[in-house]
């Protein structure tokens, strides 16, 4: 559990940062929602139940299931509706077909991300921390990555994050990550053709940055220095990715 003050530090800057940034971004959320409606058919944001701080196991409990809390994430919709009717719950992948062109641009400069500030300021999420998966969806990871629930042990979800301004956005190791030189032993370790490719690669170099992150806030130094780095590193992602 992290102390108290950097909980109480880390909730302050959450509400400030909410605040000035939704002050900020709010006068694009007309342009945004108009371009997302001539796009194509269906609602301007997206609503969805996401995953959130890992709860306590009961000792008399045998299912080994990772439980956690749930919130409802809201952010600008990037897909077409009902995009996964045929498919059910299922992992957002690069080049995603399901994705339509403005949302392609929403998600390179991560502006479909913008509504969550409202989640920050709410307390659901936090302005830096673990990206947060569907439920549905963690209890499959869980089972294939070994402790990839503890990513969120008494942590928030953030809007971004150590992985976020890391990696791509599936998670896949940029050619200058300090993970790169590590990529053969990451991904696909065993050279098996079936697995070539598999998110479980990007998910496992996720995992190693949520989890130094989580570290991080164990001592007060270290999280304000991890804290305040990755902000700083957030709008430099989305203007670099925005010129891609």
């Amino acid at each position: 559990m992290p102390p108290r003050s950097v909980l109480i530090t880390k909730r302050l800057i959450d509400v400030v940062a909410a605040t000035i940034g939704l002050s900020m971004t709010l006068p694009l959320y007309p342009a945004i929602a108009a371009a997302i409606k001539l796009d194509s058919k269906g609602p301007v944001f997206f609503k969805q139940t996401r995953a959130g701080r890992l709860l306590p196991r009961d000792p008399e409990d045998n299912d080994p299931t990772p439980r956690c809390e749930t919130f409802t994430l809201v952010k600008f919709r990037t897909m077409g509706i009902d995009a996964e009717k045929k498919t059910g719950a299922v992992l957002a992948q690069k080049n995603d077909p399901r994705v339509t062109r403005i949302g392609k641009f929403l998600r390179k400069t991560r502006l479909d991300e913008l509504p969550q500030l409202w989640n920050v300021l709410r307390g659901d999420m936090s302005l830096v921390g673990p990206r947060p998966e569907r439920p549905e969806l963690l209890v499959n990871f869980a089972l294939a990555i070994p402790f990839f629930e503890e990513r969120m042990r008494d942590v928030k979800p953030g809007l971004t994050g150590m992985a976020q301004v890391s990696l791509g956005y599936t998670g896949a190791i940029p050619d200058d990550s300090v993970l790169a030189a590590f990529r053969d032993t990451l991904q696909n370790p065993f050279e098996l053709e079936e697995a070539e490719g598999a998110l479980a690669d990007d998910l496992r170099a996720k995992l190693l940055f949520d989890v130094a992150y989580t570290a991080a806030l164990e001592d007060f130094r270290s999280f304000l220095e991890t804290e305040l780095s990755v902000i700083l590193k957030t709008p430099l992602i989305m203007i670099k990715s925005s010129g891609h």
